[in-house]
Protein backbone atom coordinates (compact mmCIF):
# COMPACT_ATOMS: atom_id res chain seq x y z
CA UNK A 1 0.00 0.00 0.00
CA UNK A 2 1.32 3.58 -1.20
CA UNK A 3 0.44 7.35 0.02
CA UNK A 4 1.85 10.07 -1.39
CA UNK A 5 2.30 13.08 0.33
CA UNK A 6 1.86 16.21 -1.51
CA UNK A 7 3.64 19.61 0.48
CA UNK A 8 2.76 22.58 -0.95
CA UNK A 9 4.32 25.79 -1.95
CA UNK A 10 4.86 28.78 -0.11
CA UNK A 11 0.97 30.43 -0.65
CA UNK A 12 -0.62 27.15 -1.55
CA UNK A 13 -3.87 26.02 -0.41
CA UNK A 14 -5.42 22.85 -0.53
CA UNK A 15 -7.59 23.53 -3.62
CA UNK A 16 -4.68 24.05 -5.35
CA UNK A 17 -2.98 20.72 -4.59
CA UNK A 18 -6.34 18.57 -5.78
CA UNK A 19 -4.98 18.40 -9.25
CA UNK A 20 -2.15 16.38 -8.50
CA UNK A 21 -3.94 14.51 -5.46
CA UNK A 22 -6.57 13.17 -8.13
CA UNK A 23 -3.73 12.69 -10.67
CA UNK A 24 -2.57 9.98 -7.82
CA UNK A 25 -6.29 8.54 -6.93
CA UNK A 26 -6.57 7.94 -10.15
CA UNK A 27 -3.32 5.82 -10.43
CA UNK A 28 -4.78 3.86 -7.16
CA UNK A 29 -2.19 5.82 -4.99
CA UNK A 30 -3.84 6.86 -1.95
CA UNK A 31 -2.74 11.04 -1.72
CA UNK A 32 -2.43 13.57 1.81
CA UNK A 33 -1.89 17.40 1.11
CA UNK A 34 -0.17 19.48 3.41
CA UNK A 35 0.17 23.41 3.33
CA UNK A 36 1.78 25.35 6.10
CA UNK A 37 -0.04 29.23 6.13
CA UNK A 38 2.45 31.98 4.33
CA UNK A 39 2.47 33.48 8.17
CA UNK A 40 4.05 30.31 9.80
CA UNK A 41 6.76 30.06 7.57
CA UNK A 42 8.52 33.15 9.34
CA UNK A 43 8.72 31.18 12.57
CA UNK A 44 10.93 28.84 10.62
CA UNK A 45 12.85 27.39 13.70
CA UNK A 46 12.82 24.45 16.12
CA UNK A 47 9.13 24.54 17.98
CA UNK A 48 7.84 27.27 15.78
CA UNK A 49 4.19 27.04 14.50
CA UNK A 50 5.15 25.71 11.14
CA UNK A 51 7.34 23.36 12.76
CA UNK A 52 3.87 22.13 14.99
CA UNK A 53 2.21 21.33 11.53
CA UNK A 54 4.52 19.76 10.31
CA UNK A 55 4.94 17.63 13.72
CA UNK A 56 1.65 16.97 13.28
CA UNK A 57 1.44 15.72 10.34
CA UNK A 58 4.67 13.22 11.09
CA UNK A 59 2.69 11.76 13.72
CA UNK A 60 0.11 10.96 11.73
CA UNK A 61 1.91 9.13 8.74
CA UNK A 62 4.11 7.02 11.73
CA UNK A 63 1.17 5.77 13.01
CA UNK A 64 -0.27 4.81 9.69
CA UNK A 65 3.17 3.26 8.81
CA UNK A 66 2.95 1.33 11.85
CA UNK A 67 -0.45 0.22 11.51
CA UNK A 68 -1.25 -3.71 10.64
CA UNK A 69 -3.57 -4.15 7.52
CA UNK A 70 -3.65 -7.69 6.58
CA UNK A 71 0.19 -7.96 6.53
CA UNK A 72 0.11 -5.37 3.71
CA UNK A 73 3.92 -3.14 3.91
CA UNK A 74 2.95 0.55 3.68
CA UNK A 75 4.84 2.75 1.71
CA UNK A 76 5.58 6.82 1.17
CA UNK A 77 6.34 8.66 -1.79
CA UNK A 78 6.64 12.11 -1.62
CA UNK A 79 6.15 15.06 -3.81
CA UNK A 80 7.68 18.43 -2.61
CA UNK A 81 6.63 22.29 -4.76
CA UNK A 82 9.12 24.76 -4.46
CA UNK A 83 11.66 25.41 -1.45
CA UNK A 84 8.87 25.50 1.11
CA UNK A 85 7.73 21.81 0.38
CA UNK A 86 11.49 20.39 0.00
CA UNK A 87 12.48 22.00 3.53
CA UNK A 88 9.19 20.33 5.22
CA UNK A 89 10.08 17.49 3.56
CA UNK A 90 13.48 17.49 4.91
CA UNK A 91 12.02 18.19 8.40
CA UNK A 92 9.86 14.64 7.89
CA UNK A 93 13.05 13.26 7.55
CA UNK A 94 14.16 14.37 10.21
CA UNK A 95 11.42 13.23 12.15
CA UNK A 96 11.30 9.69 10.62
CA UNK A 97 15.23 9.25 11.56
CA UNK A 98 14.16 10.45 14.98
CA UNK A 99 11.91 7.62 15.49
CA UNK A 100 13.49 4.99 13.14
CA UNK A 101 16.40 4.95 10.65
CA UNK A 102 14.86 1.79 9.37
CA UNK A 103 11.87 4.09 8.63
CA UNK A 104 13.65 5.90 5.65
CA UNK A 105 13.15 2.24 3.76
CA UNK A 106 9.92 2.62 2.89
CA UNK A 107 10.05 6.15 1.53
CA UNK A 108 10.25 4.39 -2.09
CA UNK A 109 10.55 8.13 -4.55
CA UNK A 110 10.39 12.04 -4.38
CA UNK A 111 9.68 14.12 -6.94
CA UNK A 112 11.03 17.49 -6.05
CA UNK A 113 8.91 20.40 -8.41
CA UNK A 114 10.46 23.52 -8.54
CA UNK A 115 13.53 23.10 -5.78
CA UNK A 116 16.29 23.38 -4.65
CA UNK A 117 18.34 26.13 -3.79
CA UNK A 118 19.63 24.46 -0.48
CA UNK A 119 22.15 27.83 0.28
CA UNK A 120 19.54 30.32 2.26
CA UNK A 121 19.48 32.94 -0.27
CA UNK A 122 17.78 36.54 0.59
CA UNK A 123 16.85 37.31 -3.18
CA UNK A 124 15.04 33.49 -3.52
CA UNK A 125 13.16 33.82 -0.05
CA UNK A 126 12.27 37.66 -1.57
CA UNK A 127 11.07 36.12 -4.86
CA UNK A 128 8.89 33.14 -2.78
CA UNK A 129 7.44 35.53 -0.43
CA UNK A 130 6.27 38.15 -3.42
CA UNK A 131 5.41 35.22 -5.55
CA UNK A 132 3.09 34.12 -2.61
CA UNK A 133 1.80 37.64 -2.22
CA UNK A 134 1.35 38.80 -5.54
CA UNK A 135 -0.17 35.00 -6.96
CA UNK A 136 -1.44 35.51 -10.10
CA UNK A 137 -0.13 39.28 -10.76
CA UNK A 138 3.25 38.10 -9.98
CA UNK A 139 5.85 38.37 -12.90
CA UNK A 140 7.09 35.40 -11.55
CA UNK A 141 3.80 33.65 -12.92
CA UNK A 142 3.85 34.42 -16.75
CA UNK A 143 5.27 31.64 -19.19
CA UNK A 144 7.41 33.16 -21.67
CA UNK A 145 5.31 32.64 -24.64
CA UNK A 146 5.91 34.05 -28.14
CA UNK A 147 1.84 34.58 -28.31
CA UNK A 148 1.46 36.43 -24.56
CA UNK A 149 4.37 39.13 -25.90
CA UNK A 150 1.78 39.88 -29.35
CA UNK A 151 -1.21 39.82 -26.67
CA UNK A 152 0.44 42.44 -24.68
CA UNK A 153 2.00 44.77 -27.44
CA UNK A 154 -0.26 47.44 -27.06
CA UNK A 155 0.75 50.78 -25.91
CA UNK A 156 -1.49 50.32 -22.86
CA UNK A 157 -1.14 46.38 -21.77
CA UNK A 158 2.71 47.63 -21.98
CA UNK A 159 2.22 50.04 -19.52
CA UNK A 160 -0.23 48.55 -17.36
CA UNK A 161 2.36 45.67 -17.13
CA UNK A 162 5.57 47.80 -16.44
CA UNK A 163 3.76 48.99 -13.90
CA UNK A 164 3.25 45.96 -11.95
CA UNK A 165 6.38 45.08 -13.11
CA UNK A 166 7.95 47.81 -11.10
CA UNK A 167 5.88 47.27 -7.93
CA UNK A 168 7.01 44.08 -8.00
CA UNK A 169 10.61 45.23 -8.10
CA UNK A 170 10.12 47.52 -4.94
CA UNK A 171 8.37 44.71 -3.05
CA UNK A 172 11.43 42.12 -3.44
CA UNK A 173 13.88 44.81 -2.98
CA UNK A 174 12.15 45.39 0.04
CA UNK A 175 11.42 41.66 1.28
CA UNK A 176 15.16 41.35 0.31
CA UNK A 177 15.96 43.74 3.05
CA UNK A 178 14.36 41.75 5.39
CA UNK A 179 15.46 38.48 4.46
CA UNK A 180 19.49 39.24 4.41
CA UNK A 181 18.82 40.25 8.01
CA UNK A 182 16.20 37.11 9.15
CA UNK A 183 18.21 34.41 7.45
CA UNK A 184 21.41 35.52 9.30
CA UNK A 185 19.04 35.15 12.80
CA UNK A 186 21.47 32.42 15.12
CA UNK A 187 17.97 30.05 15.50
CA UNK A 188 17.04 30.39 12.17
CA UNK A 189 20.18 30.12 10.06
CA UNK A 190 20.92 26.61 12.71
CA UNK A 191 17.61 24.96 12.01
CA UNK A 192 18.10 25.68 8.08
CA UNK A 193 21.36 24.43 8.55
CA UNK A 194 20.11 21.28 10.06
CA UNK A 195 17.74 20.31 7.69
CA UNK A 196 19.48 21.04 4.45
CA UNK A 197 22.11 18.82 5.89
CA UNK A 198 19.30 16.02 6.18
CA UNK A 199 18.11 16.44 2.72
CA UNK A 200 22.11 16.93 1.37
CA UNK A 201 23.54 14.37 3.53
CA UNK A 202 20.80 11.82 5.15
CA UNK A 203 17.94 10.82 2.12
CA UNK A 204 16.69 7.94 1.33
CA UNK A 205 18.33 5.47 -0.92
CA UNK A 206 14.87 5.93 -3.05
CA UNK A 207 15.10 7.62 -6.70
CA UNK A 208 14.78 11.09 -6.92
CA UNK A 209 13.12 13.14 -9.98
CA UNK A 210 13.66 16.70 -10.32
CA UNK A 211 11.05 18.64 -12.44
CA UNK A 212 11.69 21.92 -12.98
CA UNK A 213 12.53 24.89 -15.80
CA UNK A 214 15.74 27.16 -17.03
CA UNK A 215 12.49 30.07 -17.17
CA UNK A 216 11.72 29.87 -13.29
CA UNK A 217 11.66 33.40 -12.01
CA UNK A 218 12.37 31.88 -8.41
CA UNK A 219 14.53 28.69 -8.36
CA UNK A 220 17.63 29.29 -10.28
CA UNK A 221 18.01 26.63 -12.73
CA UNK A 222 21.92 26.20 -12.07
CA UNK A 223 20.56 25.98 -8.29
CA UNK A 224 18.76 22.66 -8.84
CA UNK A 225 21.37 20.92 -11.12
CA UNK A 226 24.20 21.95 -8.52
CA UNK A 227 22.03 19.91 -6.35
CA UNK A 228 21.33 17.12 -8.22
CA UNK A 229 24.81 16.75 -8.98
CA UNK A 230 25.78 16.33 -5.38
CA UNK A 231 22.92 14.00 -4.73
CA UNK A 232 24.00 11.47 -7.78
CA UNK A 233 27.86 12.13 -6.19
CA UNK A 234 26.41 10.87 -3.16
CA UNK A 235 25.57 7.62 -4.79
CA UNK A 236 21.34 8.30 -5.36
CA UNK A 237 19.58 7.82 -8.51
CA UNK A 238 18.93 11.46 -9.59
CA UNK A 239 16.20 11.96 -12.57
CA UNK A 240 15.64 15.09 -14.10
CA UNK A 241 13.12 17.30 -16.45
CA UNK A 242 13.60 20.84 -17.30
CA UNK A 243 10.44 22.24 -18.93
CA UNK A 244 12.62 25.34 -20.09
CA UNK A 245 9.25 27.44 -20.64
CA UNK A 246 7.14 27.13 -17.70
CA UNK A 247 7.12 29.29 -14.81
CA UNK A 248 7.70 28.54 -10.91
CA UNK A 249 5.50 25.80 -9.92
CA UNK A 250 3.33 25.75 -13.12
CA UNK A 251 5.04 23.10 -14.69
CA UNK A 252 1.55 20.61 -14.50
CA UNK A 253 -0.61 23.53 -16.10
CA UNK A 254 1.87 24.34 -18.18
CA UNK A 255 3.01 21.13 -19.77
CA UNK A 256 0.26 18.24 -18.81
CA UNK A 257 1.23 15.22 -20.98
CA UNK A 258 4.55 15.71 -20.59
CA UNK A 259 4.34 16.20 -17.13
CA UNK A 260 2.04 12.97 -16.57
CA UNK A 261 4.52 11.40 -18.83
CA UNK A 262 7.81 11.72 -16.48
CA UNK A 263 5.59 10.91 -13.05
CA UNK A 264 4.26 7.70 -14.49
CA UNK A 265 7.55 6.87 -16.11
CA UNK A 266 9.11 7.91 -12.32
CA UNK A 267 6.48 5.71 -10.24
CA UNK A 268 6.74 2.15 -12.38
CA UNK A 269 10.61 2.51 -11.33
CA UNK A 270 9.96 3.53 -7.89
CA UNK A 271 7.18 1.14 -6.78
Amino acid sequence: EVTVVLLGWLGAKQKHLKKYADWYTERGINAVTFVIPMSDMISFKAGGKAEQQIDHLAHHLLAWMEEEENGKEKHLFFHTFSNTGWLTYGVLLERLLQKNNKLLDKVKGCVVDSAPVAEPDPQVWASGFSAAFLKKKSVTTRKVDVLDILKHSSEEAHETRLQADVTEQALVSMLEKFFSVFLQLPYVKKRLSEVVTILSKQQPKCPQLYIYSTADRVIPAKSVESFMEEQRRSGRTVKACNLLWSPHVDHFRSFPDIYSLQLNIFIRECL
